[in-house]
C-alpha cells in the first residue's frame, strides 16, 4: 500500500511539472508572437520543436532555462542564418533581398546595444535624480613620464637659474573614502587649502574643476565613491641652480648622474620640471628610468638610476644587504675632532611632511663613520660614512655632535634651542619643536625650505597676513600690474624686469652672451643690448599670464646660493663590482672661505 501511494504521487508530482512547462512554452510562444522582428518561418520552427518535445514525454523548458537575453541572441541568429539562405536562393530580386538583410542586421545590432544597456544599469537601478558614477578606470603603476609629460613647458636660464615658464597642469584623484558624503565645497575648505574659497568659486565659473570629466557647476555637489576630480591649475615652479646635469655613466643598465644641489630627484610638492627625472628626459632623452636611492633637495652627488627592472631588484637586494659603500663629504661649523668620530644614536621620524628626525632611544638603530678632512680656521670638511641608512641620518648625527652642516636649514636652525640640540638636549616636545621650526622660517619668509605642501605655507602665510592687518604683502613679493590674462606685454615685462633688477637681480645670459659680456668695448655692449633685448622678448612671449592665478600679480626675487645649497655631497658609491665617484666640490677646498 505505501508503495502505490509513493508512486501515485510521484505521478501527481510529474503531471503538476508538465502542465507547468506547457504554460511557460505557451507564454514563451506568445512573447515571440507579438516580437514584430521575428518571421513566421522562425515560428513555426520553434512551435514544432516544442511540440515534438512535449509529445515525446519532454517539456521543453527554454524561457526558463535560457535567460530572455541568450533566448533573443539564439533567435536572432537563426533570423540571420535564414536571411543568408534566402539570398543565395534569390536570383530574380537581388537589391530587395540585400535590403531586407541589412534591415534586419541593423536591427540585431540595436537589440544587441539595447541588451548592453540593461546589463550596465542592471548592477544597480538610478532613482530619480541621482547622479551616475562611471566605475574607475584600471591604473597602471609601470608607466613613467613620457614625451608628452617633458612637453608641457620648457626651461629658460637667468641669473645662474635653471627657470620654467608657468604652465597649465590638471590635478586629478579619485574621491576618497574621507570624503563620501561630503560636498566639494567642504573637502577644498578642509584640504586644499593652496588656494581661496574666492578662487575656487571663480574656477568653477572657468570650467577648471571637472567632476567624472563634467565641468562642476555648483561646489555644493555630495561627492560619491569612485568620482573622479580634476582640478586645472596654472602652475609656477620655483627655480634651481643653473648648472648642467651631467651623466657620469651610461652603460645600458645603469646612468649615473652627478646632481646638483637644489634639484629634487622626482616630481613632488611644487616641483616637476625642475627634477633630476623631467631634466634627464627633457634634455638628454632618458626616459622609463628606475629610481635606486635618492638624495635631499639641497644635497648634490652620485645619484644611481637604474635602466631595467632586473637591474633596478639587483641594487635593491644590494641596498638591503648593505653591500653598498657610501662615501659623503660635507662642511660643518667649527673645529671637528682630527681623531674618527663613530656615532650610533637612535634617530626617530618626527614629522613625515617636513622630513625631520631626531635623536630618541626610540628610534632605529643607525651609525656613522666620520673623519675630518681639513680645517680652514671657521669650519670643517669631514668625510662621513654611513653604514646606516636612515633618514637625514648624517645630519642627525653631526647635529648630536655639535657640529651641523653648514647651510642646513633644518637642524642647523636655532629653533632647537640655544645649543641646537648638541647631545640629544631638545628640552620640547616634538610638536612643540615642529611648529618652532616652522614659526622661525615663516619669520624669514624661508618656508619654501622646508618644502611643506602649498596648502601649509599658504596657511602660514594667511596667519601672518592677518596679524599684519593686511598693510603690506610680503617682504619678498614685488607686486606685479594687474592683467587680464593672456599673453604679457612688453611693457608689462620690461617693467617688471626693472623691479627685479631694483631689489639685486640682473639677467643672466646664455654662455655666448657671457663670452661677449667679458669684452667692454662699446660695439659689444651694442650686441649686448641687442642680445638682452631679444631675450627679454622671447621671455615675454612664452610668458602667459593667468587672471586666476596669484602667482602671476608677484614677482619673486630669486633665491640666495644659501637658499639652494647645503653643504653635504654625495662623493663615492661602490658595490662589489663597481664604482662610480665625482669630483671633491669647490666648498670642500681646504682654502675655502664663506663670503
Amino acid at each position: 500500500m505505501a508503495w502505490f501511494t509513493c508512486v501515485k504521487g510521484k505521478v501527481a508530482g510529474l503531471n503538476a511539472v508538465l502542465c507547468f512547462g506547457n504554460r511557460e512554452n505557451s507564454h514563451f510562444l506568445r512573447h515571440l508572437y507579438r516580437n514584430k522582428t521575428v518571421s513566421v518561418k522562425t515560428l513555426g520552427t520553434l512551435r514544432t520543436a516544442l511540440n515534438v518535445g512535449t509529445s515525446s514525454g519532454q517539456v521543453s523548458f527554454i524561457h526558463v532555462i535560457f535567460s530572455k537575453q541568450q533566448s533573443c541572441t539564439a533567435v536572432h541568429a537563426m533570423e540571420t542564418k535564414e536571411a543568408t539562405i534566402e539570398e543565395d536562393s534569390c536570383d530574380t530580386d537581388k537589391t530587395n533581398c540585400g535590403k531586407r538583410k541589412n534591415e534586419e542586421t541593423d536591427e540585431v545590432t540595436l537589440a544587441k546595444q539595447g541588451n548592453r544597456k540593461k546589463q550596465k544599469k542592471c548592477g544597480k537601478q538610478l532613482r530619480r535624480g541621482e547622479r551616475y558614477v562611471p566605475p574607475p578606470q584600471k591604473r597602471n603603476p609601470g608607466v613613467s613620464f613620457s614625451q608628452e609629460h617633458f612637453a608641457e613647458t620648457s626651461y629658460y636660464f637667468e641669473g645662474g637659474l635653471r627657470k620654467v615658464y608657468p604652465y597649465y597642469f590638471d590635478f586629478t584623484t579619485y574621491c576618497k573614502g574621507r570624503w563620501i558624503g561630503k560636498t566639494l565645497l567642504e573637502v577644498f575648505k578642509s584640504e586644499f587649502r593652496a588656494e581661496s574659497m574666492d578662487y575656487y568659486n571663480k574656477a568653477v565659473k572657468e570650467g577648471r574643476i571637472k567632476l567624472n570629466e563634467t565641468p562642476v557647476d555648483d561646489l555644493n555637489i555630495a561627492l560619491k565613491n569612485n568620482d573622479f576630480m580634476r582640478n586645472t591649475v596654472h602652475r609656477h615652479e620655483p627655480p634651481v641652480i643653473g648648472k648642467p646635469l651631467e651623466v657620469l655613466v651610461d652603460d645600458g643598465e645603469v646612468v649615473v648622474v652627478d646632481k646638483p644641489a637644489s634639484l629634487p630627484v622626482h616630481p613632488c610638492g611644487r616641483y616637476r620640471h625642475n627634477t633630476v627625472i623631467f631634466i634627464l628626459g627633457k634634455e638628454k632623452g632618458l626616459s622609463g628610468l628606475h629610481t635606486v636611492h635618492r638624495l635631499d633637495r639641497l644635497t648634490s652627488g652620485v645619484l644611481l638610476f637604474a635602466r631595467t627592472l632586473e637591474v633596478s631588484k639587483k641594487l635593491d637586494a644590494m641596498v638591503r644587504e648593505r653591500q653598498l659603500e657610501k662615501e659623503y663629504v660635507c662642511r660643518v661649523e667649527g673645529e671637528f675632532p682630527e681623531s674618527e668620530v663613530v656615532c650610533e644614536e637612535p634617530i626617530l621620524v618626527v614629522s613625515f611632511r617636513v622630513g625631520l628626525c631626531r635623536v630618541d632611544p626610540k628610534g632605529k638603530e643607525s651609525r656613522t663613520v666620520f673623519q675630518r678632512l681639513s680645517y680652514n680656521g671657521r669650519s670643517s670638511v669631514v668625510r662621513c660614512l654611513p653604514l646606516t641608512g636612515r633618514t637625514h641620518q648624517i645630519r642627525v648625527h653631526l647635529q648630536f655632535l655639535g657640529f651641523p652642516i653648514l647651510n642646513d636649514p633644518i637642524y642647523g636652525s636655532s629653533a632647537w634651542g640655544p645649543n641646537r640640540a648638541k647631545g640629544g638636549l631638545v628640552g620640547m616636545s616634538n610638536e612643540e619643536l615642529l611648529e618652532a621650526l616652522i614659526e622661525e622660517h615663516r619669520s624669514k619668509e624661508s618656508l619654501h625650505l622646508l618644502d611643506l605642501p602649498d596648502e601649509e605655507i599658504s596657511k602660514k602665510q594667511e596667519s601672518k597676513t592677518e596679524c599684519c592687518d593686511g598693510a603690506q604683502k610680503h617682504n619678498d613679493q614685488i607686486t606685479a600690474p594687474e592683467s587680464s590674462g593672456g599673453v604679457c606685454d612688453d611693457g608689462s615685462c620690461k617693467l617688471t624686469q626693472d623691479e627685479v633688477k631694483a631689489e639685486g637681480s640682473e639677467l643672466h645670459k646664455s654662455t655666448s652672451e657671457a663670452k661677449i659680456e667679458g669684452e667692454m668695448n662699446g660695439s659689444n655692449k651694442e650686441k649686448d643690448s641687442v642680445s638682452d633685448e631679444a631675450t627679454r622678448t622671447a621671455k615675454s612671449n612664452a610668458f602667459v599670464r593667468d587672471n586666476l592665478c596669484g602667482e602671476c600679480k608677484i614677482v619673486r626675487p630669486d633665491p640666495t646660493e644659501k637658499d639652494l645649497i647645503m653643504f653635504l655631497h654625495a662623493l663615492r658609491y661602490k658595490g662589489p663590482d663597481f664604482e662610480y665617484s665625482t669630483q671633491m666640490p669647490d666648498w670642500a677646498k681646504e682654502d675655502w672661505l664663506q663670503d
